[in-house]
Order: C-alpha cells, then structure tokens, then sequence
C-alpha cells in the first residue's frame, strides 16, 4: 500500500500549524517518515508541496525547515483574507446551490442556539465549518484553494479571542446566508466585508516559541520517539 503524498502533506501541516513543529525547526525526512509510519518517498513530496505554500523553507547546508514568516507577511495573510472572503460571499450568491444553503443555515442556527446556552466550546469550529463552506458555495476552486491556505497559515499564525458579543457575529452570518439565499451579491460582499473587519481585531500574533520556553527546541528530538500514523482511509490497497 502506498500512502499518497498529499496524506502525509496534511499531516505534517496540521503538526505546524499546531506548533509541534517549532519555528526555524529542521524537517528530516528520515524522522518524518518514522514519525508518520510511511517511506521517505511521499514525505519528500510533501516537503515540495508545503514549501510552495509557504510553511517550509530550504536552506542551505540544513535542509528543510519550517518557515520563520515575519510579522508583516502575517498582516498581509489577514488584509488578503478581508479581500478573498467577501468575493467568495458574491460568489456565494450567485452560484450557491440549495445543499449550500441548508448547510449554511444548520450551521448559522447551531451557533445560535450555541450562544443562547452559553456553551462557547462549540464556536470556533462552527465559524470555522461555516466560512469553509460559504467558500465552497462560491464555485470557484481557485478561490476555494486560495481561501483554504489563507485559513490554515492563519490559524498558524494567529491567535484568536472569542468575540466580546457573540450573538452579533453569527447574526452578521445570519444576514450573510439571508444575501446569499436572495441572490443579493453585493449584500453579501457588503455583509461580508463588515464581519471579516471585525474578525479580524480578535487575532493576535502567536510569539515563536524561544529556548527554555515550553515547546521550544528542536522538533525532531521532541517527535522522534512518536509514532504518529497517518489516517489512510479510503487509501487503495
């Protein structure tokens, strides 16, 4: 059975994005072939495929690496996001299908029915499960790509706070599904545009673990002795 390189890709993103991978930290294919229970093959694929989207660099005389992105990068990340989402709310409006739209509303009325109950635990998912699909309904898969990139780098970038009143956030979803169910497409943008500004305010930018610091160090030493098998279902045999 061979394990397809994009498998072994996401896997070794979601660890950066998570931080278990720290900053600056070598990616030895050897330790990440160990670490994933696959052969070095897929693993070396998957160095390509991530240093292209920016969370691993090459350098000389040590390799693979995981990215060091500045602070200005992750502001750009944060402006290029309030100029995608919107578009793919437009998007959204015109080319949304009814399966997007019962989606869209389940997700908007679990929310809700979350924030009523005082139960926060469930939130950011939701948010996250339902921008996911607002870009999806948009049609387009290179603005699905774009957007899919955008949302990991920033989750690794960025920490988030709850907003301060959530019943106005996911109202301001509400009114975009209620543009997007109308057609409305620059309702949605509009809508869109207001709710990515106010998202916004609540990232702040995570600090690059330092030595002596929990988490810091290098990654292989701390992973090495783990096995970390990757989920292969639906893999052919």
């Amino acid at each position: 059975m061979r394990i397809p390189a994009h498998s072994v890709c996401t896997a070794i993103r979601d660890d950066i994005v998570s931080g278990v991978f720290d900053r600056g930290s070598r990616l030895t294919e050897e330790v990440l072939a160990r670490r994933y229970g696959v052969s070095r093959v897929p693993v070396r694929e998957a160095l390509r495929t991530l240093e292209s989207e920016g969370f691993v660099v090459t350098r000389r005389h040590a390799g693979a690496c995981v990215a060091e992105p500045t602070e200005q990068e992750a502001a750009d990340l944060l402006e290029v996001r309030m100029l995608l989402e919107p578009l793919g709310a437009a998007r959204a409006a015109q080319r949304r299908t009814e399966a997007h739209l019962k989606v869209l509303r389940g997700l908007v009325r679990l929310g809700q029915e979350r924030v009523r109950r005082g139960d926060g635990e469930d939130l950011r998912s939701l948010g996250g499960w339902f921008h996911e699909t607002l870009a999806q309904a948009s049609g387009s898969p290179g603005l699905i790509a774009l957007l899919t990139q955008l949302r990991h780098k920033i989750a690794w970038m960025y920490a988030v706070d709850q907003p301060a009143r959530p019943a106005e956030s996911w109202a301001e979803r509400g009114a975009i599904v209620d543009a997007v169910a109308r057609g409305d497409a620059d309702r949605a943008r509009a809508l869109a545009v207001q709710h990515a500004e106010r998202a916004a305010a609540a990232h702040r930018l995570r600090r690059p673990a330092r030595p002596g610091r929990p988490g810091s160090g290098p990654a292989p030493s701390r992973v090495s002795t783990s096995q970390h098998p990757v989920h292969i279902a639906g893999v052919r045999h």
